[in-house]
């Protein structure tokens, strides 16, 4: 079983487009059946996905889906409470919070879409994938 954390922009383009992977890789994670894939949430985290998602750019996003959507994370997702702070992410320390869940959680992999700020490959021993590549790893994992 792969213990992962999500990013941010992972909710928020999985939430965009339904269809495209970020997409597919949350819904693994949401899976009752978490047979493959376990969630890792923290409070930060989950504040910081309802902050974003309450941008005023994401204003066109269905609010019911996204409170929805909040409410299966907190179901689904293990909750950990980091105690060791990171700043490993100068640019927006905001994203310290996902390695520090990722940390705790002794998570495997970090999903995200944001090569700007998640430059490195590895923190630790978590590794930092894209949800292409996440989904490459899943695929090999069932065979």
């Amino acid at each position: 079983m792969f213990k992962v954390v999500l990013d941010t922009n992972v909710i928020i383009s999985a939430i965009h487009n339904p269809d495209n992977k970020p997409a597919l890789v949350l819904s693994i994670a949401l899976s009752e059946k978490p047979d493959l894939v376990t969630l890792y949430i923290s409070k930060e985290v989950l504040a910081e996905y309802k902050e974003v998602l309450s941008r005023n750019k994401f204003k066109y996003f269905n609010k019911a889906h996204v409170k929805s959507l909040l409410v299966q994370i907190r179901k689904f997702g293990k909750m950990v409470e980091p105690s060791v702070p990171v700043n490993a992410i100068r640019t927006d320390p905001a994203d310290n919070r996902i390695l520090e869940c990722a940390l705790t959680a002794e998570a495997d992999f970090v999903v995200t879409g944001n090569t700007k700020h998640f430059s490195f490959k590895k923190f630790r021993n978590i590794r930092i994938v894209s949800p292409q590549e996440f989904l490459v790893i899943l695929g090999e994992a069932v065979l």
